[in-house]
C-alpha cells in the first residue's frame, strides 16, 4: 500500500531485457541506501519488487502484464521517475490509500497556467473515467491528486507549485503518458453497483 505522496524523483539508469520482460534499474541514493530485496516501491505509481541493490541504485524486473497496462516499457536511460516506498502502520496517511496496481493509462491533453498554479487535462478510456467523481481522488503517475472536473473521457487536476517542484508532472507536457489508478473504495462501489443491476 501507498499514500500517493512522491517522496522523490530518481533517475532510470539502464533499461534491459529480460525473458518477456524487461529489468529495469534506477538511482536514487537516499532511498537505495536502507532497501533490502523484496521491498515493494512505487514507480510512477506502479508497485514493483526490488531484485537488486546496491548503494546508489535499484532493480525491478517488469512482466509482460505491467509492461501492457503501464508506461513503464516507454522508461529510457536518463529519464526521471516518481519514487514512494510503500506504506507502514505507523506512518500518516496523508494522500488517499493506494495500490500500486494502475488501472490504464492516460494522456495530458493541456495545461492550462494560473500564476503559480496549473490546471491539467488528461485525456484516458470512458470506462476509467464513469468511476471518477468531482473531488474525489485520483492517482496520476503514482501521485495523490484531487479531481476537478470530470467528463466521458477526460478529467482535470489542480496542481501546486510544491507537486510541480517534486513529481514528474512538473515537466510532462501535453501528449504524454501517465499511470493513471482508481480510487479503490471508488472501484468497489461501482462493481458492487453494477453486479446489483445484473439478472440473476
Amino acid at each position: 500500500m501507498f499514500t500517493g505522496l512522491v517522496e522523490t524523483l530518481g533517475t532510470v539508469r539502464d533499461v534491459s531485457s529480460d525473458g518477456a520482460g524487461t529489468l529495469l534499474r534506477i538511482e536514487e541514493p537516499m532511498i537505495a541506501t536502507d532497501l533490502p530485496l523484496g521491498a515493494s516501491i512505487a514507480v510512477n505509481g506502479c508497485c514493483l519488487t526490488v531484485v537488486a541493490t546496491d548503494a546508489r541504485t535499484f532493480s525491478f524486473q517488469d512482466g509482460p502484464e505491467t509492461l501492457k497496462f503501464t508506461n513503464l516499457g516507454e522508461l529510457r536511460p536518463g529519464m526521471n521517475v516518481n519514487l514512494e516506498r510503500s506504506l507502514r502502520v505507523v506512518d500518516q496517511l496523508g494522500g488517499h490509500i493506494v495500490q500500486g496496481h494502475v488501472d490504464g493509462i492516460g494522456c495530458i491533453e493541456k495545461r492550462e497556467r494560473q500564476a503559480d498554479w496549473e490546471t491539467v487535462w488528461f485525456t484516458c478510456a470512458d470506462d476509467l473515467t464513469r468511476m471518477m467523481i468531482r473531488k474525489g481522488s485520483i492517482t496520476v503517475d503514482g501521485i495523490s491528486l484531487t479531481l476537478v472536473d470530470v467528463e466521458p473521457g477526460r478529467f482535470s487536476v489542480a496542481l501546486i507549485p510544491h507537486t510541480m517542484a517534486i513529481t514528474t508532472l512538473g515537466f510532462k507536457q501535453p501528449g504524454d503518458s501517465v499511470n493513471l489508478e482508481i480510487d479503490m473504495f471508488a472501484k468497489y462501489v461501482f462493481k458492487c453497483l453494477e453486479q446489483m443491476t445484473l439478472p440473476f
